[in-house]
């Protein structure tokens, strides 16, 4: 049976039971006072159907795939074991590419051999494996309805029940952050160990492209230069043009929209305005490269300046448009959740209506604003299709937001897109741009924390 199928008639069977103790609970309370709700009894017969069959699926899944990876292993052929240039994963993929259709004409046989009795194994753990977790999500179904009775404490079990699934949810999101974090590390420890950490971060050129490759016109090999300065410079060009669009309009329209306007102009002004959160990234990259860029370069030209076709200002303010909802909706949220106590007794004190959000509002809610400020910056930094479209991909060192720049994250896209050989320098660097990144963001993250501290204590 297909897991999809599987799963789905695992969840009808724990619905079919969960109604079962429902009406058998209620039925036994019309006569005996029990100790825990109907709902409880029946949350607890559906769970008990559902979770140990559902578990069983995952040990399955993941025992079917070692056991298939080490059957395979049996039809490799033995010259090509033998061979020192043999890779595993590689002999694997091909028989996997086989299974999955991907099927070429100069194929070997001992793929297709390979290849049937993964189709073959595939099939039977499958129909065994279905047959004994449908069996089991009926029998500790069963079992469970029969423990309905007046002194069973069923709401106990349910909130143990819930109470472990959120704490291996919590566990799942955390190792999840380490395993990210542990695998950008490793990988940039194995590209400083062909580059050394101080060109990485002192360096001025960047420009992996010469990888083993002949410089034109040179006539000897070009040497692949990594000095992300430029990369990081880029970044933080746009990031702040971003940043000076989208706090100041952001920050002055939630004050706007929670102090002065009106509920009828409030219930149509923030809808509008968090419409430009959903707007996919690629039209804002399509925005800034056929309007915004033109018209850029067009006002620099009239004005006698020197405007590449792909700016970093084009780029900027067209981020800084998709990130205005950021600020403005957390803000205003914020803004709102001062207490209105605060508002009244600086109007009785005589303060006039903007000495009252300045001096008041504000400072109050002032965590929350830039706590908004923090996620706008998080959407600046790794945004990366804009700025693929709106500013290019040169790696220029320059502050001049009309120049042509570019940022971290689209040189990592750049650097990842299609196959790639992830022994090379070129390849590493994209984990080693991501690791500083990642130090970059939580320095600046630990900073704001501080200073957020700082001032909550301050007006608490």
């Amino acid at each position: 049976m297909p897991q999809f199928w599987l799963l789905a008639s695992l969840s009808i069977i724990s619905l079919i039971y969960g109604y079962v103790g429902y009406m058998r609970s209620a039925r036994i309370s019309t006569s005996i006072r029990l100790n825990s709700r109907s709902t409880y009894h029946a949350s607890f017969v559906a769970l008990c159907a559902f979770l140990p069959a559902f578990m069983l699926v995952i040990v399955v899944a993941i025992a079917d795939g070692v056991f298939i990876r080490n059957a395979i292993a049996e039809y490799y052929p033995l010259e090509l074991t033998a061979s020192d240039e043999f890779n595993e994963i590689l002999a694997f993929s091909q028989v996997r590419n086989f299974v999955n259709g991907v099927i070429f004409t100069e194929t070997e046989q001992w793929v297709k051999d390979a290849g049937a009795a993964w189709l073959s194994w595939d099939a039977q753990i499958r129909n065994v494996s279905s047959v004994v977790i449908i069996c089991l999500s009926f029998i500790s179904g069963f079992l469970a309805l029969h423990k309905i009775s007046a002194d069973f404490t069923s709401r106990s079990y349910v909130e143990r029940i819930i109470t472990w699934f959120l704490r291996i949810c919590s566990l799942i999101a955390i190792l999840t952050t380490i395993g990210i974090v542990f695998s950008v590390i490793f990988e940039s420890f194995r590209f400083f160990s062909l580059i050394p950490v101080s060109e990485f971060l002192f360096g001025l050129t960047w420009n992996p492209q010469f990888e083993g490759a002949e410089r034109a016109g040179s006539g000897q090999m070009g040497l692949a230069t990594y000095g992300s300065i430029p990369l990081f410079f880029g970044t933080l060009l746009i990031s702040v043009i971003a940043l000076s669009v989208a706090v100041p309009v952001g920050l002055l329209s939630a004050i706007y929209l929670s102090e002065y306007a009106t509920h009828r102009t409030r219930s149509i002004v923030k809808p509008l305005l968090e419409i430009l959160a959903g707007i996919p990234t690629v039209v804002y990259g399509f925005f800034a490269a056929l309007t915004v860029a033109p018209f850029v370069r067009s006002l620099g030209m009239d004005l006698g300046l020197d405007v590449a076709s792909e700016s970093a200002l084009a780029a900027g303010l067209v981020m800084g448009i998709m990130i205005i909802p950021f600020v403005s909706s957390l803000s205003d949220d914020v803004i709102n959740a001062v207490p209105q106590s605060l508002r009244d007794a600086s109007l009785a004190l005589g303060s006039t209506k903007s000495e009252s959000v300045k001096q008041v509002v504000l400072p109050a809610a002032l965590s929350g604003i830039v706590a908004s400020v923090l996620l706008a910056v998080s959407r600046a930094v790794g945004e990366t299709m804009i700025v693929v479209m709106a500013a290019g991909l040169a790696a220029n060192l320059s502050l001049n937001p009309l120049d042509a720049v570019t940022t971290v994250t689209s040189q990592i896209v750049t650097i990842l897109v299609g196959d790639q050989e992830f022994e090379s320098a070129k390849t590493l660097s994209a984990f080693a741009l991501a690791l500083t990144l990642i130090i970059i963001t939580l320095l600046l993250n630990f900073s704001a924390l501080k200073i957020v501290k700082k001032y909550r204590e301050h007006y608490e």
